[in-house]
């Protein structure tokens, strides 16, 4: 297991790297108990359909943040209370969710970062339809697997390539 990623307030992570730090300009939601996380990221691409995200979830975390491109829709949440708890216990650090979630007020008492656009009641389908580990891109950034992400109340912000 990797050791677990200290989270860096994002205002700070701004002063230091100017530019070169990759914010994301959507204005999400926090929902999980934890305001503040890090970690490298891991993607997955859906629209409507939480099937691949609850399988990557049910498999050992390592301190990630996943990633979800939902394509921004609300008409149906990628995540609830069992999904998220199913996160926290496999050692998931967090989850990015361009989407909506459920069980908010679940959601606010378990010990792991989330951030989405809002709340709906409906679920989702689980077809287990889209990509796992592709860049995704939304709010301005290219979100790639392996990338240390850092999110906060004040944004979500990945740290500039090394490469």
């Amino acid at each position: 297991m990797t050791q677990p990623t200290t989270p860096v307030p994002t205002a700070d992570l701004v002063d230091q790297y100017g530019t070169r730090l990759h914010v994301c300009d959507i204005q999400f939601n926090q929902y999980g108990a934890h305001r503040s996380f890090a970690g490298p990221v891991r993607t997955v691409s859906c629209h409507e359909d939480n099937g691949l995200l609850r399988d990557l979830l049910r498999t050992p975390g390592d301190g990630h943040v996943l990633v979800v491109d939902g394509g921004g829709s609300l008409r149906t949440a990628l995540a609830g209370d069992l999904i998220a708890a199913s996160a926290r216990d496999n050692g998931w650090a967090g989850l990015v969710l361009h989407g909506a979630v459920r069980d908010s007020a679940v959601l606010a008492g378990l010990r792991i970062g989330i951030k989405a656009l809002g709340t709906i009641p409906r679920k989702s389908s689980k077809e287990a339809k889209g990509a796992v580990d592709v860049p995704v891109t939304f709010g301005g950034v290219t979100f790639r697997p392996g990338a240390i992400l850092h999110a906060d109340d004040d944004g979500v912000a990945l740290l500039p390539d090394t490469a």
